[in-house]
């Protein structure tokens, strides 16, 4: 079969993403990837999909997408979220079929920062260094590497429908805290001292609104530097947190630099990088310091929950439009009251 996506709408921010340019970072080149990345691979496995598929990346901006050329199954992981397909609510993860005509519309609702819609086939975008992965910045990957806009058209290829009526999507490892993020102290750790490192354990960090997909910014109590605030510049994974002289930490994230020139005083491990990507600015967190094997053990266990069908049950329609309604014979019979 062949389907289209369209894009009805699509505010900042939402663009495409696989799981990363990987093997670039020594050529300046940043690996994008989802922001959340248990919650891309959740909707991708919901969807049959390599765990790291392309799919469409959903800010608070929001999207709206329709189907062309066919019937198209999808899956989308957004909790917190606003879902309506053709006006009608849905939960935030749903899996569904798209027919031609029909829209689907997601918007920013009482929480979360990211939600993930994969196809039920293979989104037939052409690959840079060997990644769809967007990265607005440099304009790598995804559509002429910029974020998704209306009227644009992705290509679904082997897509396929799927069920017959909207199934809500429940995946238990998606119910996390946002309030605790554990990190492994360094590498740079020794900048500070044994007080400043207590201070940065217990906050609280307020999550700035001004943060992107390149960094989340926390605002608090700055902390002092016992070496100086320079290094020479070194490699930084997702997650590292830097603190400039000004004392405030800054978390790399999904479309972080190559390298850095900040000390880090820790990283948010794996696992935890979505629970603190979906934290919307004003919010509060803390973090918490796990050794490295508690580090790989959450990393295991994440990996092995993933491995797990992500369950469905049929969506109970509770709210008709009055035209339904009138459209059918809800009168049974008449009781003349007089006889």
């Amino acid at each position: 079969m062949t389907a289209v996506l369209a894009i009805g709408a699509a505010g900042p921010g939402v663009t495409l993403q696989d799981g990363g340019r990987h093997g670039y970072l020594r050529f300046g080149i940043t690996a994008a990837g989802p922001m959340d990345p248990l919650m891309h691979a959740t909707a991708n496995r919901a969807a049959g999909n390599p765990l790291d598929a392309t799919a469409i990346e959903i800010s608070t901006g929001g999207i709206t997408v329709g189907s062309e050329g066919g019937a198209l199954g999808i899956a989308l992981v957004a909790p917190g979220f606003r879902v309506a397909l053709d006006g009608a609510a849905l939960p935030g993860a749903v899996a569904l079929t798209l027919e031609p005509g029909q829209s689907l519309a997601v918007r920013a609702g009482d929480a979360g920062s990211w939600g993930y819609l994969a196809v039920l086939g293979r989104l037939d975008v052409a690959p840079i260094l060997g990644s769809t992965a967007t990265h607005t910045r440099s304009a790598l990957g995804g559509l002429d590497g910029r974020g998704l806009a209306a009227g644009d058209r992705l290509p679904v290829a082997e897509g396929r429908p799927g069920e017959d009526a909207p199934h809500s999507l429940a995946a238990p490892w998606l119910q996390r805290d946002g309030r605790e993020i554990r990190v492994v102290l360094g590498p740079q750790d020794d900048y500070f001292a044994p007080d400043q490192i207590a201070a940065f354990l217990a906050g609280p960090w307020t999550v700035s609104p001004r943060g992107d997909r390149m960094a989340c910014f926390l605002d608090g109590t700055p902390l002092t530097h016992a070496k100086g605030h320079d290094i020479v510049s070194d490699g930084v994974a997702m997650g590292a947190i830097q603190v400039p002289g000004n004392g405030l930490p800054i978390v790399l994230m999904a479309d972080r630099q190559s390298t850095g020139g900040y000390p880090k005083i820790a990283t948010v491990i794996g696992p935890d990088l979505g629970r603190l990507a979906q934290v919307r600015g004003g919010a509060e967190v803390r973090f918490r310091s796990v050794t490295v094997a508690e580090a790989v053990a959450a990393r295991r266990a994440e990996r092995a929950a993933l491995g797990e069908p992500v369950a469905r049950e049929p969506v109970v329609r509770t709210a008709f439009a009055s035209d339904f309604l009138l459209g059918l014979n809800l009168v049974g019979g008449v009781i003349d009251g007089h006889a």
